[in-house]
């Protein structure tokens, strides 16, 4: 037996005409095949449903308890293709996305506005963490796509490159270094630095440029808006990139442009490799593309 929703609406359209003919017309057929589908799914349940005669059809005790049964089935297989539909149409789902701090809070809070205001039933989770844990949410599933500052090896993730972040110094109004239109390397030498932690991308980036020049770090902090309040307070100076400049937007600080050939830290878009997108994540996929960070000038 393999009855269908197509079954199950003809049955109850002739439950609610009582006639044959206004039934078949109800399911787009013919009177000769409804009746022939009738049959067919009378048979295949092994018992009457209609007592027919010449001007009326009435249900028999058997139809009317298959009547019940055919309802709820249908009303449950209507809600599944409306929930389905939601997902489909992007009126429903979920995305949840493991980005660095830096853009947690500076570029991708615009992004995940835009996406809302076209699609408000898609729920959005926000994981503003480093770039490994990025990379190991992504792996366990429990974020569809990561924004991460280092382009992986690994087979099983998929990168694709999304910006590149040049590096700017960041320092008191009234340091030495201040009085310069841009900074090289060698200019740092000597002067307390605030770093921070050896985890981060931005740490790592500097150090593999800087090397084996050396630095004079004053502190080691985990949070930028640490770093910059440390620098408020005289304590130092810090290098950073471009996205993560409006945590120092302050009129005791001043920024000036990093001249370090090869010092750029690339932004990627990593997925699972292999792995289809949902509907809703790949739209805001797609829209991340569309919206790239502003970098360089435009950042500051």
């Amino acid at each position: 037996m393999n009855l269908s929703s197509r079954d199950l609406r003809a049955f109850l359209a002739l439950v609610e005409e009582r006639n044959f003919t206004r039934a078949a017309a109800r399911c787009h057929l013919s009177q000769s095949a409804f009746s022939t589908l009738i049959r067919s799914i009378e048979r295949d349940l092994g018992a009457r449903l209609f007592d027919r005669t010449t001007r009326t059809v009435e249900t028999t005790p058997e139809g009317r308890l298959f009547e019940a049964s055919a309802r709820r089935a249908l009303a449950q297989f209507d809600a599944l293709v409306e929930d389905f539909r939601g997902y489909a149409t992007r009126a429903r789902g979920r995305v949840a996305v493991a980005a660095l701090p830096s853009l947690a809070a500076g570029w991708l809070p615009g992004v995940m506005t835009a996406f809302r205001a076209a699609h408000p039933g898609i729920d959005l989770e926000l994981f503003d963490v480093l770039s490994d844990q990025c990379l190991a949410l992504v792996r366990a599933g429990r974020a569809d796509i990561a924004v991460a500052a280092a382009a992986p090896q690994e087979p099983d993730l998929q990168v694709e490159a999304l910006c590149a972040d040049r590096f700017h110094l960041v320092c008191p109004r009234d340091h030495p270094l201040a009085a310069q239109e841009s900074v090289r390397l060698k200019d740092l030498t000597g002067y307390p630095f605030v770093h921070l932690a050896r985890t981060s991308s931005v740490r790592q980036h500097l150090e593999a440029a800087a090397h084996p020049g050396p630095m004079r770090p004053v502190f080691e902090v985990e949070q930028l808006p640490t770093v910059r309040a440390l620098l408020e307070a005289g304590f130092g100076i810090s290098v950073v990139p471009a996205l993560t400049l409006f945590h120092f937007r302050s009129p005791r600080l001043v920024v000036r442009p990093l001249r370090a050939p090869g010092i750029t830290r690339r932004i990627f878009l990593v997925r699972l490799r292999g792995r289809s997108l949902s509907i809703a994540a790949q739209g805001l996929y797609d829209l991340m593309r569309a919206r790239k960070p502003a970098t360089g000038a435009a950042a500051r």
